[in-house]
């Protein structure tokens, strides 16, 4: 069972908007932050943003206003909606989920193409 499965990517126009969902198996135990980060070719991975157990939100300052991290814990579930989405946001999106132990688990990612 994959621990961590991230869905929602895809192709967009700029301008558009899409929705990521990211869904942790119940084999993950003690749930604690979860986030978003992306790459882009010849880029380091970096911090979208992340939400912790209490619904705390942070996120990078190129998304600040655009972008909406939120979650679901009864379903071990974080969404990312992106709206006016730009060029500058293609990337492969990683979904993030930590514990309350030293350990954190990473998805497999998603392609975001923002394209005309």
């Amino acid at each position: 069972q994959v621990p961590v499965v991230e869905s929602g990517g895809g192709l967009v126009q700029p301008g558009g908007s899409l929705r990521l969902s990211c869904a942790a198996s119940g084999s993950i135990l003690s749930i604690n932050a979860m986030g978003w980060y992306r790459q882009a070719p010849g880029k380091q991975r970096e911090l979208v943003a992340l939400i912790s157990s209490g619904g705390s939100t942070t996120y990078a300052d190129s998304v600040k206003g655009r972008f909406t991290i939120s979650r679901a814990n009864a379903k071990n579930t974080v969404y990312l909606q992106m709206n006016s989405l730009s060029p500058e946001d293609t990337a492969v999106y990683y979904c993030r989920v930590f514990t309350t132990s030293p350990y954190a688990y990473w998805g497999q990612g998603t392609q975001v193409t923002v394209s005309s």
